[in-house]
């Protein structure tokens, strides 16, 4: 025999644990399907140990045997369960106010008696102050044995016979396959739950109704026109790829001349190799030096105009323009009519793009 703890232990709300790696959880998932009340061995790798007293120091001692020792004859109340560690064991006051480590304990199946002397005098004293004397003693015995039902060995006092009457009315807590397989439902419910979020909030972004596959994938400034006109993002999908096509460059042309931008000497070439379907001339080969003229060229008119999200009423309207010629890159033809269409849109600014999407319609009577 060896003894791995031997003194008082603090106890607080009438109970004590032992904890091996993992906390002890709720009470009465602690008894649960046990016919004792004293001592809860349901969750893996703990022991819920209940007292008389409610808070104050009791005699506690721990032994470590190698085979079963005989029950002696002072004890009152008697349980025994098993028990298996799952790392250092240690006895833990309630909320971890003090441990006292219990080395020895391998990680093997045990046997656990818990014995008691003084529960319902405990109970009556309530809260013991350090000048009182100790009326509860407690002994918890370890030996190796293969698992078994727990079992009541012995119980005189009232507060024994409360708390196993408590054990019996707790629920029997699932087996491990059936908390892996609740485990798994709530993971599934999860999964389903943010899978109907996203496309929830899809249909919001797309104004009620999901477009096509097409669009989905695209979304950009295809999405930020579907904003402000649905059936005409939906029309432009639909359209063949000429007619796209010719979306854009009618879009980037419309955009330029609101800006005062289509007759500038250096930007009416462009515009004239897009509408022939030629590579654009120097400087929009790239995409910086065209800013760069833009910025520095005087000759370049100055107007202002509010931005689409009213944030903003003095923007440079020649920038919001500019981005528009850019789409004529675009190897995708619906992306280049809703970039283009984007460009001249912001251009307008707000309360003029109904006109222009009039203005369009009427251009191309295909799009409906």
């Amino acid at each position: 025999m060896r003894t791995l703890m031997s003194g008082t232990a603090w106890v607080h709300y009438g109970q004590i644990t032992v904890e091996t790696g993992n906390d002890v959880f709720g009470m009465g998932e602690c008894f649960g399907g046990q016919v004792n009340g004293l001592c809860g061995a349901v969750v893996p790798g703990g022991l819920f140990l209940f007292t008389g007293l409610h808070t104050g120091d009791v005699a506690f001692t721990v032994e470590l045997h190698d085979e079963p020792p005989p029950v002696g004859d002072e004890w009152e109340d008697v349980v025994e369960v098993s028990f298996r560690p799952e790392g250092p064991a240690a006895l833990v006051s309630w909320a971890g106010e003090q441990w006292w480590p219990l080395d020895g304990l391998a990680e093997v199946d045990y046997r656990v008696r818990y014995c008691a002397v003084g529960m319902d005098e405990g109970h009556r004293m309530d809260n013991r102050s350090e000048d009182e004397p100790t009326v509860e003693r407690y002994l918890l015995q370890f030996w190796p044995a293969p698992p078994e039902p727990d079992r009541i060995v012995k119980q005189t006092s009232a507060q024994a016979a409360y708390w196993h009457a408590y054990a019996r009315e707790q629920p029997v807590p699932p087996t491990p396959e059936e908390k892996a397989e609740a485990a798994r439902l709530a993971r599934e419910e999860q999964d389903q739950a943010a899978t109907r979020a996203r496309w929830e909030a899809e249909v919001r972004e797309w104004a009620g109704k999901l477009p096509g596959e097409r669009l989905r994938q695209l979304r950009g400034t295809a999405l930020s026109l579907a904003s402000l006109d649905r059936p005409l993002v939906d029309a432009l999908a639909e359209a063949d790829p000429t007619t796209q096509r010719q979306v854009a460059r009618w879009a980037i042309r419309r955009a330029f001349t609101e800006a005062g931008l289509a007759d500038v000497d250096w930007i009416a070439p462009a515009l004239a190799a897009m509408d022939r379907g030629e590579p654009l001339p120097p400087p929009f080969e790239d995409t910086c030096q065209p800013w760069d003229r833009l910025m520095v060229d005087e000759r370049v008119p100055q107007t202002v105009v509010t931005t689409l999200d009213g944030r903003h009423d003095n923007f440079s309207q020649q920038a919001m323009a500019l981005p528009a010629i850019f789409a004529e890159a675009e190897p995708d033809p619906l992306v280049a009519a809703c970039e283009a269409v984007w460009s001249a849109v912001s251009t307008l600014g707000p309360g003029r793009y109904d006109a222009l999407f009039d203005e369009l319609r009427k251009s191309f009577p295909t799009i409906a």
